[in-house]
């Protein structure tokens, strides 16, 4: 749908501060009503660089083929600005970076932490194999998940995105992401797989059982995930986790810690695909329902089981060892290339 800049203007009382929702380098995001009364998110660009041009024709090919409840749906876009404005639906309640970080000493339960999991899982599945063209997103971190009025989680910012060609495993690109998000493999190869968006997923499980910032600990000796693995591999996650989490989670912290470090893993083609991360998290919040779809899974892919640890399938050894090259990749991503 093409939306006017009068119509865009009108809707934000010309761009008004008091309508921001938020914003960074590339751009403001304002709250809008337009004309049929439908409420909007409009992201206004900063700047005119070839680059958000090309990052807005990429959100526009990618969201108008997408329909899932989980991703953001993309409203319109109006095409008489140098670089063009995307409309998407409003969506209310801000970021899960945003409920997660709060100050004091409680944040979202867990059964919502949970439950955002598993959307977030839900959706990334569903780009990397229910979409017409499979999707990397990228970019995946809390701050691009938002939430709704109640809680559900709607995957966002869709820039950084690529198609994974039909006839491909992956693709080589120029190294886009968030550090302490992003993939140790693709950042020193440029290989991009749906593995990447798993790393990242797995970063954003460990957030969301510890309420730490994965950025705030590049400047740390370890990277969060360095630590987390250390910690589960010496079965010691208590010095780690969210006392909340400790609190509420029951003995369900125990299995999502495993999925965590199995997304993490070094090797791309060691982690779990994104439906089997789905499958096995629905299992931890309904365990009887799922553990025979868990398994059918794993078979029909010819995947080995152990791909997501168990307790007794933990080496302290062999987890530090396979993380050294990550600790590596910590202190060198301080000075991309």
């Amino acid at each position: 749908m093409i939306i006017t800049l009068e119509e865009l203007e009108k809707a934000t009382n010309n761009f008004d501060k008091a309508r921001e929702l938020g914003g960074g380098g590339h751009g403001t995001v304002y709250k809008g009503i337009l004309s049929d009364l439908h409420v909007v998110a409009i992201k206004k660009p900063k700047m005119v660089v070839q680059k958000e041009i090309d990052e807005f024709i990429n959100e526009v090919a990618i969201l108008s083929q997408i329909n899932h409840r989980n991703v953001v749906k993309l409203y319109g876009c109006c095409l008489e600005t140098e670089v063009p404005m995307l409309v998407y639906e409003f969506i209310s309640n801000g970021t899960l970076y945003d409920h997660l970080h709060i100050e004091g000493p409680r944040s979202l339960s867990w059964d919502d932490r949970l439950r955002i999991a598993i959307e977030t899982a839900k959706s990334l599945a569903y780009l990397h194999s229910m979409a017409l063209i499979p999707i990397i997103h990228r970019d995946i971190k809390s701050s691009n998940i938002l939430l709704d009025d109640t809680l559900i989680a709607k995957v966002a910012d869709f820039g950084a995105s690529r198609y994974i060609p039909l006839d491909k495993s992956g693709l080589t690109t120029m190294v886009q992401g968030t550090l302490g998000y992003l993939d140790p493999m693709y950042f020193y190869t440029g290989r991009l797989t749906e593995k990447s968006d798993i790393y990242s997923f797995g970063v954003m499980l460990i957030e969301l059982m510890t309420r730490k910032k994965p950025f705030s600990y590049m400047a740390s000796e370890d990277g969060l995930v360095a630590h987390f693995v250390t910690l589960f591999a010496e079965g010691n996650l208590s010095q780690i986790l969210d006392p909340q989490v400790l609190n509420e989670s029951g003995n369900t912290i125990e299995e999502i810690a495993t999925i965590a470090v199995a997304c993490v893993k070094l090797r791309g083609e060691e982690r779990p695909t994104m439906r089997q991360v789905e499958l096995r998290l629905e299992g931890v919040q309904s365990p009887d329902e799922h553990v025979m779809a868990v398994v059918g899974e794993f078979e029909a892919n010819g995947i080995d089981r152990s791909s997501l640890l168990t307790r007794d399938e933990r080496s302290t050894e062999g987890l530090t060892r396979q993380y050294s090259m990550e600790e590596e990749c910590i202190l060198s991503s301080r000075y991309p290339r």
